[in-house]
């Protein structure tokens, strides 16, 4: 039985997404809000391995992310502690099973997991 938890800011509609895709399967899942539970180093270092880096969890799409200076920053440990910090310029949803991590919606890694 995987472990789900659903990690966001805030409840945008790919959060909406990524909780129904579950709750139509049946399959119990975890919401944290970073807001009241943060991530540590250790989840967003796993979080950045998945995506590819710890600048592609940055949400460069958001207009409060480009205009901070974190979506500008090059040292990857100084940018995991602004993470830490302020979660809201993290992309949403951060689907974790176990060790395994997708950023955004991913349906076909998902359905994986599920398998």
């Amino acid at each position: 039985m995987p472990n789900i938890q659903i990690y966001y800011v805030k409840r945008s509609f790919d959060v909406q997404k990524a909780e129904r895709y579950f709750k139509e399967r049946r399959v119990p899942f975890q919401p944290v809000d970073m807001r009241r539970h943060a991530p540590g180093r250790r989840e967003l270092e796993l979080f950045a391995r998945a995506a590819g880096g710890v600048g592609a969890l940055l949400d460069r799409s958001s207009p409060k992310v480009l205009s901070h200076y974190a979506a500008y920053m090059h040292d990857e440990q100084a940018l995991i502690d602004e993470l830490m910090e302020d979660p809201s310029l993290m992309r949403a949803p951060i689907v974790r099973n176990g060790q395994k991590v997708t950023i955004g919606v991913d349906e076909a890694v998902w359905a994986g997991w599920l398998t």
